[in-house]
């Protein structure tokens, strides 16, 4: 190979982010008739994918007005289900963390290097980073310790077994993870 490695790492990076949340989304999308959170983690997982494919700089300013409606239609789905209890509060955060990527994305295209930089609020950015780390590590470490054995029954009531809907979301918060650090 006569290239660099951070070129080509830098080349299947994204492609990675998109395969993991396009996967996840499809996952979710398949387990959505039975469970109630399932079709918004679908749309999710979907808008990540999307949000995550890279553009080489052809971005024509098209996908930020678009996922920022998506996201913002999930966001107000979100609310309106926090009504059955504080599950649904990590829906609305992320539907409300993918609005404020597109925004930033649609600010720093076009506009300059400098535009890019000074659009998001780093404290914001910061306060969205350490709560995705906080959900990472969390949900890891109960993916790790609650993994007991499942009656084939009682997973398929639920919309799965409960470990592979655990590490959905887990990839999922890792996705918006590694988004926010490359905002």
């Amino acid at each position: 190979m006569h290239g660099s490695t951070t070129s080509l790492t830098a080349s299947v990076s994204p492609w990675l982010l998109v395969l993991l949340c396009a996967v996840s989304g499809a996952y979710c999308l398949r387990r959505a008739r039975g469970s109630v959170g399932a079709a918004g983690e679908a749309v999710m997982g979907f808008g990540m994918a999307l949000m995550a494919v890279p553009l080489g700089g052809h971005d024509d300013g098209w996908r930020a007005p678009v996922l920022g409606v998506v996201f913002g239609g999930a966001a107000l789905h979100a609310l309106w289900l926090l009504r059955g209890g504080p599950h649904h509060a990590h829906h609305l955060v992320g539907s409300l963390t993918m609005v404020y990527m597109a925004l930033m994305a649609g600010a720093g295209s076009g506009h300059g290097q400098e535009h890019a930089q000074a659009a998001g609020p780093p404290l914001l950015t910061g306060a969205l980073l350490l709560y995705y780390a906080g959900y990472v590590m969390l949900g890891g470490t109960r993916l790790i310790t609650e993994g007991g054995p499942v009656s084939p029954r009682s997973a398929a009531g639920r919309g799965g077994p409960p470990e592979l809907i655990r590490a959905c979301r887990l990839a999922m918060g890792m996705g918006m993870l590694a988004m926010l650090l490359t905002m």
